[in-house]
């Protein structure tokens, strides 16, 4: 794991962006095409942002993975990731294809059957992922599953999450945001050549530290991230702000 600290959220979008774009040219160059995770929340806005101008990508050659959804809200939600990745991502770029997860699908595990057999035939070749304030990766909640290799899952979101949710201003309330989610799993994330995992803002800091420097535990799913050799970390001076200095030397 590479552990990069910037200055603030906009460096560390700049950097994180860089660093994706590079591999997603490289997987381009190598092999014609690429397949990309892309993730959502407060944490990806300067990295997308980022993104979306880096010069030299070939867009129709790249293919994009919805990394999770919410149950029960519809595409023009305010929260809806949906709504979030083609507002900020999906219209700005001419990608070949981009899978979504649908929130309001009437068979959610059937839904995650398909994307899982789509995804199987398509090789990740970068996520772009974030931890959330309760050490989540994607909405795999602790204590997450480490074990099942089934790409996408229906899981259950516990309240620290559900409070991350209504406190960045997504919900009205805790009481609005949904119990269910979809997301892909922590296995599948891991099948990925290069992760990018951009997490700024001091409310992240323990959840970075635990992450980062406890042990790999369920009950800490973004720990998992250690056990991947080709994962980049970028982090702000305020997420940082805990972790001890070994790991940065």
């Amino acid at each position: 794991m590479e552990i990069q600290v910037l200055e603030d959220a906009k460096n560390l979008g700049l950097a994180a962006a860089r660093q994706g774009a590079e591999a997603i040219r490289q997987a381009i160059a190598q092999r014609g095409s690429a397949n990309i995770i892309v993730a959502t929340g407060a944490s990806q806005f300067e990295t997308l942002a980022a993104l979306i101008v880096e010069p030299d990508i070939d867009w129709s050659r790249v293919t994009g993975f919805h990394l999770d959804e919410y149950l029960g809200i519809n595409d023009q939600h305010p929260a809806s990731f949906v709504r979030y990745l083609r507002e900020r991502f999906v219209q700005r770029v001419s990608l070949k294809q981009f899978y979504y997860v649908d929130g309001m699908s009437e068979s959610p595990r059937e839904m995650c059957d398909q994307l899982g057999a789509i995804i199987t035939d398509h090789p990740i070749d970068v996520a772009f992922v974030g931890i959330g304030e309760n050490g989540h990766l994607a909405f795999n909640d602790p204590p997450a599953d480490f074990e099942t290799e089934t790409p996408y899952l229906v899981v259950e979101l516990d309240e620290a999450c559900r409070q991350q949710q209504a406190g960045e201003g997504w919900f009205a309330s805790i009481d609005d945001v949904p119990k269910q989610a979809i997301s892909m799993s922590c296995r599948q994330i891991l099948k990925t050549k290069t992760i990018i995992c951009s997490v700024p803002d001091q409310r992240k800091a323990q959840a970075v530290r635990n992450s980062l420097q406890g042990s790999v535990t369920p009950d800490v799913p973004a720990s998992i991230l250690q056990t991947h050799g080709n994962t980049w970390m970028y982090l702000d001076n305020a997420s940082a702000s805990l972790l001890s200095p070994s790991p940065l030397s």
